[in-house]
């Protein structure tokens, strides 16, 4: 064994060259993973990385063009489809990508689009394989054992419990499947899970990564200590809305604030254009919601401003779109108001039909609240995916919402928990279609301008850095 500057390497093992390893690959097909295995390490890991505080600039193998890893809490999602337009796009550039996930997917419907996908997904956690976790944390502290303790040392000091330890050790595993890739740099959804893996797996490899904060990872679940040392050891951080832009700078030092930039989800517009809007809309106006059946999204806001609606003679249906724990408090609530008649629950859909809810329906409404615990949306997608189908929004001015919603220009936002000023805009687009079809014109040419999933990508690659890449 030779070690230089803390990085361990069996004796006669090259220096100064990147692994290639045929390795373990996780292939995923029709929803299910097959597993290969072959090869033996022809060169072994470059012995003059630098440790963890550094920003390595590392080559990829061969003069090949640098391969990005995506880390998620679960791939694929039904509910974020913001990951899987982001993916396809960047396979449309030509970036060779590799997926992580933490979990695997349960037993919900898949995407369609998901056939197009090209990279391969691996699973982090032990329920995907307790053995090869352990043994990669083995290989892995064996290459680098003070890397390793450092580590360590640093997940009991940040945050004392299991689930932190978890990140570290699928970290661990992670470690030891790049020490057979060549990927050069790391990006994490969510500020969570997936950006401690991130950050652990830095220490490990000194691979640079960046990550992109939501919404209730940064006001629900973020534990303000964590998320400092994150932001601290990333390349970058990106968010979905200068709202949350504004709120991660005020928890960091002012000298870092530069490194935390807004970069919207984009749309694939092509999957939206008007053109194929060729359903034929029903005689009685449809108002759509999709949403998972969380508290923020405001669903039971809605249900009480159809009630106000009906009592006032207006003649509509409602589909709500989506699964989730209030569901059956929803359900009853319906039931209660006598609504049943006119709403109906259609469970999660995969996005093929989702677009043609899209298409059918005349009014798109989502009246996000702020929860009592801080929970928000940032800008919800379906608000853009309604706007790219030329339908009129109503929302609520809340989080970054009002950036994407100019009011009484491109939709109309009401006040949050305000059942009857939510009843009111609903009413007054109820009894106006010139006023829905400018409404909708109007929001599908602001997602056009500003919210292509291109433009976005091109903003993500400038902070990622990859060789290569344009």
């Amino acid at each position: 064994m030779s070690c230089i500057r803390g990085n361990c390497l069996p004796r006669g093992w090259p220096t100064n060259s990147w692994t290639t390893w045929n390795g373990q690959t996780i292939h995923f097909m029709n929803q299910r993973l097959t597993q290969t295995e072959a090869g033996r390490p022809q060169t072994g890991w470059p012995s003059t990385l630098p440790q963890a505080v550094s920003r390595p600039q590392l080559a990829p193998v061969g003069g090949a063009k640098a391969s990005l890893g995506y880390i998620v809490s679960t791939w694929p999602r039904l509910s974020q489809t913001f990951v899987l337009t982001e993916v396809l796009a960047l396979e449309r550039r030509g970036i060779p990508l590799r997926i992580f996930s933490i979990k695997e997917p349960g037993n919900e419907p898949v995407h369609g689009e998901m056939r197009l996908v090209n990279a391969k997904a691996t699973y982090l956690s032990a329920q995907s394989g307790r053995n090869r976790v352990l043994r990669g944390n083995v290989a892995t502290a064996f290459r680098h054992p003070l890397r390793y303790l450092k580590a360590l040392s640093r997940a009991l000091l940040l945050h004392p419990r299991w689930s932190f330890l978890q990140s570290l050790f699928q970290a661990g595993y992670l470690a030891d499947l790049l020490f057979r890739e060549r990927i050069t740099h790391l990006h994490a959804h969510f500020a969570t899970a997936p950006a401690s893996v991130a950050m652990f797996t830095y220490y490990l490899t000194g691979i640079p990564y960046t990550f992109t904060a939501h919404a209730k990872d940064i006001y629900f679940d973020a534990k303000p200590r964590l998320l400092r040392a994150k932001i601290r050891h990333a390349r970058a951080v990106i968010t979905v809305s200068e709202y949350n832009r504004r709120h991660l700078t005020r928890l960091i030092h002012p000298a870092q604030a530069k490194k935390v930039h807004c970069v919207y989800n984009g749309m694939d517009l092509s999957r939206y254009a008007n053109g194929d809007s060729c359903l034929e809309k029903p005689p009685v106006p449809t108002i759509l919601t999709v949403a998972r059946l969380v508290e923020k999204k405001g669903i039971s806001d809605l249900i009480h401003a159809c009630h106000i609606l009906r009592e006032r003679g207006r003649s509509f249906r409602v589909e709500i779109v989506g699964k989730g724990p209030l569901r059956t408090y929803l359900k009853a609530q319906v039931h209660l108001l006598g609504l049943h008649n006119i709403i109906g629950f259609r469970g999660a859909l995969p996005q093929e039909l989702v677009r043609e809810a899209y298409k059918r329906a005349a009014i798109f409404a989502l009246p996000c609240v702020i929860n009592e615990d801080g929970d928000r949306d940032g800008i919800p997608t379906v608000l853009l995916e309604a706007m790219a189908c030329g339908l009129p929004v109503v929302s609520t001015d809340v989080s970054g919402i009002p950036e994407l919603v100019e009011s009484g220009r491109d939709g109309i936002l009401v006040q949050p928990r305000n059942p009857e000023m939510l009843a009111d805009a609903l009413d007054h687009l109820l009894s106006d279609e010139g006023l829905r079809k400018q409404l909708g014109a109007a929001a599908t040419a602001k997602v056009v301008k500003s919210f292509s999933v291109e433009r976005s990508v091109t903003e993500l690659l400038g902070l990622f850095h990859l060789e290569g890449v344009q």
